[in-house]
């Protein structure tokens, strides 16, 4: 059986994140935050399948394919950032950590629509509504699991932190598969909730300092799936790896 997420109002969001450290959005909800609608963020669908395989993937898996491309969101604008290399520190991802990563860039005809700038747009508000209005470098990343080799793993590095100010996992869509649990934790106690996300456009927002995170991996109902999901991260003060 599937838990299902207790969703937040968007008019609330700033509270929940300083009160619990996370908050989840319905799909209406992030509409609602991002000033669009259902149609434009399905635009952005047929992107998911043109992602290149990852071939950083440590454990030898070949169950993850992914784009990385860099944002600046500053006084209400937003700017893409020359393409660079993904780089975490081994404190945040002692799997994949101190290496660069260089992944093929976002699509531009999908950078290009309305609805990727409103998303990124609202992200950096909900970002400076918890630490103050500053400049954002913003890293997204398109992502699909899928479990041809029979098993996926959307976190293979574990429950985690990332090393930013704010993470937003967004579900992009979720077919013929089981598993995928979100669990999120205090960093500082022992304090978790678990749950499914399984609504395309549901979007989990997580204060990076506050808490830790991990999704569980996933398995094919029959045949083959994929878990399909856009990860965004917002830090003040520049890339990691500047």
């Amino acid at each position: 059986m599937l838990l299902s997420p207790a969703y937040t109002y968007p008019d609330q969001l700033a509270t929940q994140l300083r009160q619990q450290g996370y908050a989840v959005l319905s799909p209406r909800g992030v509409c609602e935050l991002a000033g669009c609608t259902p149609q434009d963020l399905q635009a952005l669908l047929p992107s998911w399948d043109d992602l290149p395989p990852d071939n950083y993937l440590k454990d030898g898996g070949r169950y993850r394919r992914r784009r990385h491309s860099c944002f600046i969101a500053q006084d209400g604008r937003l700017a893409q950032a020359p393409h660079r290399a993904h780089w975490q520190p081994v404190e945040y991802n002692a799997l994949h950590g101190g290496m660069q990563r260089w992944f093929e860039p976002m699509q531009p005809q999908v950078v290009a629509q309305a609805a990727w700038t409103r998303v990124l747009q609202a992200m950096a508000k909900a970002a400076s509504g918890l630490r103050g209005p500053q400049p954002w470098s913003i890293e997204a990343h398109q992502f699909r699991i899928d479990t041809e080799g029979g098993i996926g793993r959307p976190t293979p590095e574990g429950a985690h932190r990332d090393g930013v100010d704010l993470v937003a996992v967004f579900l992009v869509s979720r077919e013929n598969i089981k598993g995928g649990e979100t669990r999120v934790f205090q960093a500082d106690a022992p304090a978790g909730q678990r749950f499914t996300l399984t609504e395309p456009w549901s979007l989990l927002l997580l204060d990076d300092e506050r808490v830790i995170h991990e999704t569980t991996p996933i398995q094919p109902v029959e045949g083959r799936g994929h878990r399909d999901t856009l990860v965004l991260t917002l830090r003040a003060g520049g890339f990691q790896g500047d």
